[in-house]
């Protein structure tokens, strides 16, 4: 007999004459014949209410189900007289698969999230992070659907990548070589002798070979894990997180700054219309004003802003920072949200950021001073979204690439497609997990990534 998912059942018009169902008990209390079963299989926020009697042949040994353990039963839909739900079932059998002893670590009462933190394999048990992990799931698929509906291809760039886009050398190594004792050339490591002939890293973009696609297949966009070692142990910081990164040929930073637009106003209303049930636990207990900032995105169209005057707005404001405002700065979290949640109300672009704090792969500006970068802001999280029109001018790169440090010798394939039928071309990075914080109103990264990777933390 198959077996029929919870969602499925609660979510039915009519009851279905004998369904099978599996899953873990959240509770379990007694009747005098009876013992009432809640039954949760992780499919949906809701159990569902098993009626086990006492004709039941091993109801003996159902009266010891405990919270944790896991059972499979066969039974009939009948409507609930209780209220908060339409079906119930019957059971006709009962097999305890298996019994949790009474230290299982997850018990009626709120945990907090430091310590499910500490459980990280037990918390996808609970309703919050159930809630999380199914619009994680549902928001992956909904990207796939933006893009593919659009006609990008999906491309898998490499994991393991010799170069550092972003320029900032927070990368980690990978090696075979022994650590204890490498080879040695000139007093130095050899990493000639190094698996890859040279020395490799886990990649923090995928965005320079996602380029090399878009200058060949149109529009191209990726999404995987990427990776930065820099030592921040911060509620907005990860070693290991999801990016998305489109890429878009014959594109201007006006388009790609629609397309950015577009995207995160798809999917704040995908979740809204297919993740109501656990938007509302989020609504209820983590923030009050998620539904209205969801809104206030899905409705407005987003501000289009000149970082230079965002800077004299911030200037402006009155308001006491803990960094400094002046052109030039690299805009802190405090200075995005208070432009987005307390200026505007309402997300903002900004743009034309000055080519001192920006990649060197960013489209200089006519003006020599700044480049055609921009950022999404939205409240509550500060940049959810950063990209640029590449420079796809050879000289400029060039220039761009020297100044910034950044080998030409190692990127010659990099500056091959500006030597070989260079056009304009633009895209921009969305952090995942930011993502996921926006739409659910969690605060921390660590609790919307499966296993957090963090620093002295790789536990899982």
């Amino acid at each position: 007999m198959k077996r029929t998912r919870i969602k499925t059942i609660l979510s039915s018009e009519k009851p279905i004459d004998l369904v099978l169902i599996k899953g873990w008990v959240r509770t379990r209390r007694d009747s005098r014949t009876f013992s009432f079963i809640e039954l949760n299989d992780g499919s949906c926020l809701n159990n569902i209410q098993v009626i086990a009697d006492d004709l039941l042949k091993n109801y003996e040994q159902i009266k010891k189900l405990s919270t944790g353990s896991s059972v499979s039963v066969k039974g009939t839909m009948h409507e609930s007289p209780g209220k908060g739900q339409k079906w119930e079932i019957h059971a006709s059998e009962i097999e305890v698969i298996s019994l949790a002893p009474d230290d299982y670590p997850l018990q009626k009462k709120r945990h907090t999230d430091e310590f499910l933190r500490t459980i990280s394999h037990l918390r996808p048990r609970t309703n919050k992070y159930g809630a999380a992990f199914r619009i994680r799931s549902k928001l992956s698929y909904a990207i796939h659907r933006f893009f593919q509906d659009l006609g990008f291809t999906y491309v898998q760039t490499p994991i393991l990548t010799g170069s550092d886009c972003e320029g900032a050398g927070e990368l980690f190594q990978v090696t075979t070589l022994d650590i204890d004792n490498p080879p040695r050339s000139n007093g130095k490591t050899d990493y000639q002798n190094d698996f890859f002939g040279k020395t490799a890293n886990l990649t923090v973009s995928g965005q320079l070979e996602g380029e090399m696609f878009a200058l060949a297949l149109g529009d191209i966009y990726t999404f995987g894990p990427t990776f930065r070692a820099e030592n921040s142990n911060t509620s907005r910081h990860a070693s290991e997180f999801w990016m998305v990164e489109p890429e878009m040929a014959f594109c201007d930073l006006a388009e790609d700054m629609d397309y950015a637009e577009k995207f995160i106003k798809f999917l704040v209303d995908y979740v809204i219309k297919n993740c109501a049930e656990d938007l509302e636990l989020f609504a209820k207990f983590v923030d009050k004003t998620l539904m209205s900032t969801l809104e206030t995105i899905g409705s407005k169209k987003f501000i289009r802003l000149p970082y230079s005057e965002a800077v004299t707005i911030l200037n402006q404001s009155g308001k006491k920072f803990n960094y400094d405002v002046f052109f030039g700065a690299d805009l802190q979290t405090e200075h995005e949200r208070f432009l987005a949640e307390n200026h505007f109300k309402q997300p903002v672009i900004l743009y034309d950021y000055p080519k001192t704090i920006k990649p060197f792969y960013m489209r200089l500006n006519d003006d020599d001073k700044t480049v055609a970068a921009m950022d999404v802001i939205v409240p509550r999280i500060g940049e959810i979204i950063g990209g640029s029109q590449r420079e796809d001018r050879l000289e400029l790169l060039e220039t761009r690439m020297d100044d910034t440090g950044v080998s030409r010798e190692e990127h010659w394939w990099y500056l091959d497609s500006r030597r070989y039928g260079s056009v304009p071309h633009s895209g921009f990075g969305l952090g995942f997990e930011r993502l996921i914080m926006l739409v659910t109103g969690i605060t921390n990264i660590r609790d919307v990534i499966p296993f957090p990777r963090t620093p002295g933390s790789i536990e899982f």
